[in-house]
């Protein structure tokens, strides 16, 4: 009966530990995306200099507003 009981206070640990360690790293990582965005004005500029394209200050506004409409729309 002793080992019934230590199999099953394994078992609910890990599954324990499995559900805290996913929704830390998921906010772990919602919170570094957000400190540190993945892409920048500098790094769109230099995307469109290499596909041939002379970017304008606007058209690098106009993207970065989409970029972040289409990512505020994501967390909701």
């Amino acid at each position: 009966m002793g080992t019934i009981w230590w199999i099953l206070i394994v078992i609910v640990a890990l599954i324990g530990g499995v559900f805290i360690g996913f929704f830390a790293a998921r906010k772990y990582m919602e919170n570094y995306l957000e400190e540190n965005p993945p892409i920048n004005e500098e790094m769109l500029r230099m995307m469109m200099m290499q596909m041939g394209q002379k970017p304008s200050q606007k058209k690098i506004n106009q993207m970065m507003r989409q970029m972040n409409r289409v990512s505020d729309k994501q967390k909701k």
